[in-house]
């Protein structure tokens, strides 16, 4: 997420009332989870097992719980609660937007665009050239939609990533400030569910068909054409290449990537990274042959218990 302007260190610091270490005047452009963080970003950091990661990582502001060696050409703002104080900065500079109307004024909807009675248009929403919007669609604000989406009837884009810690209270939410950008000729079937980034842009590629009922979790990109079947659950932060296909009730672990024209038999539980061009089933997740073959052997178990007493 970048900051609409530059803002120096001193101003964030005054902003979040900690101490910093570097240059008064250091460029801040924005902030970003880890794994998509560029030059001028902020990053947290609130555990040493991390530390090193997000120190070494291309965000040149580290927010830390730690006063550390800061490495040259960086600056740290050393905070007692970073998780805290990154809930703060989204909250400042992505605010929540009351809307008391279906079609927010400043969404932005191209010709020969439909919409069905009873859908919610956000704040700053785009949405591009003949799609159609089904009934009962709600699309959360700074939502990006392209050209000829089809979209159906229950599915909200945009919901809070499901991103907590855990404090003695209760759980603590990461307050998300990020969007969905749908591409072009993608569809979406009804009761469907993307949560939007939590700083940067979960992305459901050109030409890509969800059934019903799918869930995309927070800064997912899925590439273009691909297919996704009923009941799919793929969690944050998972890269998911050009066309692959995941048949019904595939489950994900997050964090993963699953390579260009996989396909992932229905069931499946997805626990790793795998390979493109290659079909895959069971949970753990294996080539499927190799996981068919197992189950068949499995079968012979009681012939073998048998003729062995």
């Amino acid at each position: 997420m970048k900051f609409p302007k530059s803002h120096s260190l001193q101003e964030i610091a005054n902003l979040l009332n900690c101490k910093f270490i570097g240059d008064k005047n250091f460029q801040v452009l924005g902030m970003n989870e880890i794994h998509v963080v560029e030059p001028g970003d902020i990053v947290f950091v609130d555990h040493p097992k991390y530390y090193d990661k997000a120190l070494q990582s291309a965000a040149t502001i580290v927010l830390i719980n730690k006063e550390v060696e800061c490495p040259e050409g960086k600056a740290l703002l050393i905070s007692d609660d970073p998780f805290r104080d990154f809930n703060i900065l989204t909250k400042h500079f992505k605010p929540f937007q009351f809307a008391n109307v279906a079609i927010a004024p400043s969404a932005e909807i191209g010709e020969g665009t439909v919409i069905q009675p009873n859908s919610f248009v956000g704040n700053n929403v785009k949405i591009g050239k003949n799609c159609l919007i089904h009934s009962n669609v709600s699309i959360y604000d700074h939502t990006v939609i392209g050209d000829n989406v089809i979209i159906h009837a229950g599915t909200i884009l945009g919901a809070d990533a499901f991103y907590y810690k855990k404090r003695p209270e209760g759980f603590d939410q990461l307050i998300s400030g990020g969007r969905v950008v749908i591409e072009d000729n993608v569809g979406i079937g009804a009761l469907c569910t993307i949560d939007k980034g939590v700083t940067g842009d979960t992305t459901i590629g050109a030409g890509t068909k969800l059934d019903n009922q799918v869930h995309v979790g927070h800064d997912t990109v899925i590439g273009k054409k691909c297919l996704i079947a009923s009941q799919t659950g793929i969690a944050g932060c998972v890269i998911i290449e050009d066309e692959v296909t995941l048949w019904g009730q595939v489950g994900t672990t997050s964090g993963i990537t699953i390579g260009a024209k996989a396909v992932v038999m229905g069931q499946t539980g997805v626990t790793k990274s795998v390979e493109g061009g290659k079909s895959y089933f069971g949970t753990p997740i294996e080539e499927s042959r190799e996981k068919l073959k197992q189950l068949a052997n499995i079968k012979k178990i009681p012939e073998i218990l048998s003729k062995l007493k």
